[in-house]
């Protein structure tokens, strides 16, 4: 009796290899600086060979833009069972975003909004989706263990969230040189907390900040 294992393709293997690179190069040097012969010679192949499973320069990058995000989204559904309480969630959250974008010298998210719009939107608005629903949930979840208001409109506070997190990363309203972005992450999870905790709720949130003041 012979055993059957999965079969994957060798096209598979090979076009999650080009969205590999593409991915680590995009983030590291930018979507425009970046091209198509850059990414073919870093993977000793053709750039005909690139272009076989992605038709143009525009359609690895939202590949890409949308295989960055599916990441980040598998790991914050990871912390979210695991973690002990919604505030320390929130925290979590942050800094896995952040050591997943660490020692990025540009803003994947920026560059997208200045040289391909139309793909920056649609993922916004995915982006939106997804947060919305988690955010909707930690609340809830907050307000189950009495760390959160029971009046708080979970939609708003959703949407409000969601707009903050997107506002703190216009360089232009908050210059690197003054706003550090783990240190402005961390200010406005302080503030979003602040302003929908209860006393229960802020007692943990000093405690987690002093804890975790190193």
């Amino acid at each position: 009796m012979f055993l059957k294992f999965p079969v994957v393709s060798l096209p598979l293997i090979m076009k999650e290899k080009i969205l590999d690179k593409a991915t680590e190069m995009f983030l590291s040097l930018g979507f425009k600086s970046v091209t198509m012969d850059d990414i073919a010679d870093e993977l000793g192949m053709s750039k005909k060979t690139i272009y076989q499973h992605f038709k143009t320069k525009t359609a690895l990058v939202e590949a890409t833009a949308f295989y960055i995000f599916e990441s980040i989204c598998s790991g914050i559904e990871f912390i979210c069972e695991a973690a002990h309480n919604p505030i320390e969630e929130l925290f979590h959250i942050k800094r896995f975003v952040g050591d997943y974008m660490k020692d990025k010298k540009s803003s994947a998210q920026f560059q997208l909004k200045k040289y391909y719009p139309r793909i920056y939107e649609r993922l916004i608005l995915k982006q939106f989706e997804v947060m919305r629903e988690s955010v909707s949930e930690n609340i809830a979840k907050g307000i189950e263990m009495g760390l959160f208001r029971k009046e708080l409109d979970v939609d708003f506070i959703a949407r409000i969230y969601f707009s903050g997190m997107v506002g703190i990363k216009d360089t232009e309203i908050f210059p690197i040189d003054l706003y550090a972005p783990d240190e402005l992450g961390t200010k406005f999870l302080e503030y979003h907390i602040c302003g929908i905790a209860t006393e229960s709720g802020l007692k943990i949130l000093n405690e987690f900040i002093n804890e975790n003041k190193n």
